[in-house]
């Protein structure tokens, strides 16, 4: 049986597990952000306009739901190709997700929600109640 030396101070051995830990958390966030879609979020007098760009999808694969002024939008896409030939099968699948969570506020009217999906944007309209609808532009007397 051999000894072998170990020379390497665990100070030194923390430092680097360190590095790598944050090499590798760093390039998974980058990923999931790359997978999530963009989201442009503009205000009316009249509601909130959301709108989730997402190319290359279905109105089917989107879900939407509401649960206590929590706006949740998912999609999930599933592709499988198979080639096949006298010597060879390959087969690939590829899967594709993401959940996107908004917080409403309670101006809104739950009721009045739609969405529709066009050329890759997802639109949801957020109408706002009546009596939350204020006048932006207006003059104020001076007593």
């Amino acid at each position: 049986m051999n000894l072998i030396r170990f020379n390497q101070h665990p100070v030194n051995m923390l430092s680097e597990l360190m590095e790598d830990f944050d090499r590798n958390f760093f390039f998974r966030s980058q990923e999931n952000r790359a997978n999530m879609p963009s989201v442009n979020i503009t205000e009316t007098e009249e509601g909130f306009s959301l709108e989730l760009a997402a190319p290359g999808l279905k109105k089917e694969d989107f879900k939407i739901n509401l649960d206590n002024n929590i706006l949740s939008i998912s999609a999930e896409t599933q592709n499988e190709s198979e080639e096949k030939t006298e010597k060879m099968i390959r087969k690939e699948f590829s899967y594709n997700s993401f959940r996107r969570s908004f917080s409403l506020p309670k101006a809104i009217d739950l009721e009045k929600i739609k969405a529709d999906y066009k050329d890759g944007i997802l639109s949801v309209g957020l109408p706002k109640r009546e009596e939350a609808k204020v006048a932006i532009n207006r003059e104020i007397a001076i007593s």
